[in-house]
């Protein structure tokens, strides 16, 4: 029987694709236990725009903390001009209460343009250091401002990361991106399988948000990868219904729309995102993965909360103390 694949026509379960010698398309990755990841703030949402908003490394440790407490797996931060002082007091306080929390840091290049501060959060070392920092594959556009990522910035840092026992983030905003990150992982500079993937759709100046685009993008990711996937603004309910359907992974974005729903009349809290995800779980019978859970689906080692001895954390001053 001849019908119509992802990539071309198939034949008794073979496509042309197939064989040429590639691998097999695929749009739908296999089911296993939900990694949520939760961005409790970025560069956008401010007091004013809503009071939700946690600026200070106190406030981004609580609202961290919440979220795991909910049953989330990992939280990416942010942190006031990407300070690395800054990184080092939230993952120690997030480490403190929740020891087996995965963490994932901002390599973002919005902030800063050179290689010695953009780096400077992979230094971080003992219990501090990060199990993820976010890599964004090329430059891109948002509609203020612009995430600069040179290929010899993207290379440098690939190998920093992988150098220091950090698995990238790799983020995808676009088909190029999975391109560059094909071509970094030939050349090994991305580490070892699995590959972990974060896709972020309708920044303006991104992929789209239609099923097409999304599957299109999941077809073209390397094996052995897992992915996340998110989408900003109104979009973000769409994106996470169609990536836990599809086997991916979510990520839990207030940055990228502050509000609860697609009526606008309710701002988004931790709690609200959280709970909305947890009903897709079980509408698809895909439970929340546990942090220890997640270490063994994305291929991390233990957490580095085990040299937590060595520190202290004033819950009054938001500050580590060495002890």
């Amino acid at each position: 029987m001849i019908h119509i694949s992802g990539r071309g026509f198939s034949y008794r379960g073979r496509t042309a694709v197939q064989e040429r010698g590639h691998a097999m398309s695929r749009t739908v990755s296999p089911y296993s236990d939900l990694i949520v990841s939760f961005c409790p703030t970025g560069m956008i949402p401010t007091k004013p725009t809503t009071p939700h908003a946690p600026i200070t490394p106190a406030e981004v440790i609580d609202e961290a903390c919440g979220a795991l407490e909910q049953g989330v797996a990992l939280v990416h931060l942010h942190a006031p001009d990407e300070q690395e002082k800054a990184f080092e007091t939230m993952i120690l306080g997030i480490r403190g209460h929740f020891p087996d929390a995965i963490v994932c840091v901002s390599g973002s290049g919005r902030s800063h343009s050179s290689f010695e501060r953009r780096s400077e959060i992979l230094e971080l070392t003992g219990a501090a250091r990060p199990d993820l920092a976010s890599l964004p594959m090329t430059s891109l556009d948002f509609p203020i401002g612009t995430n600069q990522n040179a290929p010899e910035m993207v290379m440098a840092l690939a190998e920093r990361m992988v150098a220091r026992g950090i698995k990238p983030e790799v983020e995808c905003l676009d088909f190029g991106m999975i391109s560059a990150a094909n071509m970094l992982i030939s050349k090994g500079l991305l580490g070892e399988p699995p590959y972990y993937f974060s896709l972020l759709l309708s920044s303006g100046y991104s992929v789209p948000v239609t099923a097409r685009h999304l599957s299109n993008m999941v077809e073209d990711l390397p094996q052995d990868s897992l992915w996340s996937a998110a989408g900003t603004g109104l979009f973000q309910v769409p994106v996470n219904t169609l990536a836990v359907a599809m086997g991916g992974h979510c990520r839990l974005w207030p940055e990228g729309n502050i509000y609860q729903g697609l009526r606008r009349t309710a701002l988004a809290t931790k709690l609200g995102l959280v709970e909305r995800v947890k009903l897709l779980t079980e509408s698809f019978g895909r439970p929340l993965a546990s942090s220890q859970h997640a270490r063994r689906l994305l291929g991390l080692g233990p957490s580095a909360s085990h040299q937590l001895a060595d520190f202290d954390y004033d819950e009054r001053s938001g500050q580590p103390t060495h002890v």
